[in-house]
């Protein structure tokens, strides 16, 4: 078996394991237990829209694909290939385990929505002091391993550049919200620990 054989063979891997990893993924938003819903204090319809264009990211990802199925993501370059799916399969693995954490972390008080319910606190422990915003994170990881094994070099490109615009609108929002709540916490917190990348204050 040459190396363009095994790239073909990590390709097809790499994308059974990434889609596996994705129901994961959504089960964990959509099978989780529910904890009693508490009444909003404040909310940012705003939000929406920052959440629209991830949703687009990630159609694009999912929408322009390699062809044939499992070619490499950088034409000839099989060894680099190989890695890369690799790759994609530890950054899926690591995103469901992000935002797995990140749920529990938060539980009553996570919505699609950015909002305040009543009582609410500001959330800092576990995968909260790695990053501020762990489920938008695990989100672009999810968006980024899918890229690696199904589409275009340049489409994830574009992709990635339509996703932290929106996640830029999602957390401007949010912090905005958190800002106002906690004050000085929230500003302490937010000089410790970085917005979406580890240890890369962005």
């Amino acid at each position: 078996m040459n190396i363009e054989q095994i790239s073909y063979y990590a390709n097809l891997l790499s994308f059974g394991v990434v889609i596996f990893l994705w129901f994961i993924f959504a089960g964990t938003f959509l099978l989780r237990k529910k904890p009693e819903s508490a009444p909003d204090a404040k909310r940012a319809p705003a939000s929406w829209v920052g959440l629209i264009l991830q949703g687009v990211g990630f159609g694009i990802v999912w929408a322009v694909r390699r062809t044939p199925f499992a070619s490499p993501f950088i034409d000839e370059q099989f060894a680099a290939n190989i890695a890369l799916q690799v790759i994609s399969i530890l950054l899926a693995s690591w995103s469901v385990w992000l935002a797995s954490s990140a749920i529990r972390e938060l539980g009553k008080q996570w919505s699609l929505q950015a909002r305040l319910i009543e009582g609410h606190k500001l959330v800092t422990s576990g995968v909260y002091g790695i990053v501020r915003h762990p489920i938008y994170t695990a989100m672009f990881g999810m968006m980024l391993a899918t890229g690696l094994v199904l589409s275009q070099w340049i489409a994830l490109g574009a992709a990635v550049i339509v996703f932290v615009i929106g996640t830029k609108i999602r957390t401007n929002t949010e912090e905005g919200l958190l800002r106002g709540a906690f004050g000085k916490e929230f500003e302490e917190w937010k000089t410790k620990v970085p917005g979406l990348i580890p240890f890369i204050n962005i």
